[in-house]
């Protein structure tokens, strides 16, 4: 599946290549951003942008295959995506050979060096955690259960969840159940868990999704407080979930439910407009993290396509070169998603203040202070 939304480029058009999962068990999260981008100025700073579209169908071989049609086919500028980390990680590769800028829309972790050319538009885990955390302490939950994906995502929430617990004197995990990502049930998983009835349980998976393992919790008799991860702060959580999420937590970025946040928060009055134009756009409530992802990456490109056209033409490895540059020394930038100061060592961005806690009340989100 292809979508030219600029036809007819000329030679000095910004041509930004998007891989996303439109198909498969992430579509939850590649329909959102791609909703965004449709949304996209047609040009930034007087050049047109020629953005190409490509499925991904949630398949790291498939966004690896896109990734090259996109640097050798098509000589993009900028790769976006993909939304579901196995993904992301194996596009990063694609991108460093080719030198040219990633912006991820996953917080996928790469190893020390690997990430030259890769940019993360979600918060990392770790920043995530952290708000989580600081929210499990307030509520004297001392120890957690982990139900988490088998997967980078699932392996990066576990890690990252007990280095920043440790470090902030949080919850210990006390028990660790794993499911795949095209698994339809958890029941063995959800009896163990329950057997060891921790006070909290955090679930780790992603879209839509991220309902089947919150229910397996609830059907099979657990009656502590269930954590999400900002993957699940769509609606559909809420929608198939149920009554089984009520009361539950999901840590999420600012652009969710920005009318209940002060207004002396950084990000209100661009989250205010993402949910303006987006709703807009596909209706009433159907704002959502991942679509918010996509009108922050235009944010970033508006900031940093001026300053690297001082060194090249687009097309060209100079103007390639000078957009990672610009990104890595952009400073201080609001985002509806937060704040983010990226440098030549940070690609991950955002500040630990980032994390908003929701609480699902009545099927809605509740900013929780």
């Amino acid at each position: 599946m292809a979508a030219l939304f600029a036809a007819g480029a000329a030679q000095a058009d910004i041509t930004i290549g998007v891989v996303l999962p439109l198909t498969g068990p992430g579509n939850g999260l590649g329909i959102p951003v791609n909703n965004y981008i449709k949304l996209w100025p047609t040009s930034i700073a007087g050049e047109k942008l020629n953005v190409i579209v490509l499925d991904d169908a949630s398949d790291p071989t498939k966004g690896v295959q896109n990734a090259k049609k996109l640097v050798t086919e098509d000589k993009v500028d900028v790769l976006v995506g993909s939304a579901v980390t196995p993904v992301a990680i194996a596009m990063a590769g694609v991108a460093a050979e080719a030198q040219t800028v990633q912006l991820m829309m996953s917080p996928a972790n790469l190893p020390a060096g690997k990430d030259t050319w890769s940019f993360r538009l979600p918060q990392s885990n770790a920043v995530m955690a952290h708000a989580l955390i600081e929210h499990m302490k307030k509520k004297g939950i001392k120890q957690i259960g982990f139900l988490g994906y088998t997967d980078a995502y699932g392996e990066g929430w576990l890690n990252d969840f007990k280095a920043e617990s440790a470090k902030l004197g949080g919850p210990q995990i006390v028990a660790v159940e794993r499911f795949a990502r095209p698994d339809t049930s958890v029941t063995a998983q959800a009896l163990k868990l329950v057997s060891a009835n921790p006070p909290a349980i955090l679930v780790v998976a992603s879209g839509s999704g991220a309902a089947m393992p919150h229910k397996g919790l609830i059907e099979r008799g657990y009656k502590g407080t269930i954590y999400q991860t900002h993957a699940a702060a769509s609606r559909d959580l809420v929608r198939i979930g149920g009554k089984d999420v009520e009361g539950s937590f999901v840590v999420s970025g600012p652009a969710v439910a920005p009318e209940q946040l002060p207004d002396s928060h950084p990000s209100k009055k661009l989250a205010l407009d993402f949910v303006q134009k987006y709703e807009k756009a596909y209706g009433a409530g159907s704002r959502n993290q991942f679509g918010a992802h996509g009108y922050d990456a235009a944010i970033v490109l508006e900031k940093v396509v001026p300053v690297a056209l001082k060194a090249g033409k687009p097309g060209t490895q100079a103007f390639r070169s000078a957009l990672r540059d610009a990104i890595e020394n952009m400073g201080r930038t609001v985002l509806s998603q937060g704040v983010v100061t990226y440098s030549k060592d940070n690609h991950w961005g955002f500040t630990t203040e980032t994390g908003v806690i929701l609480k699902v009340v009545k099927g809605e989100w509740d900013v929780e202070n």
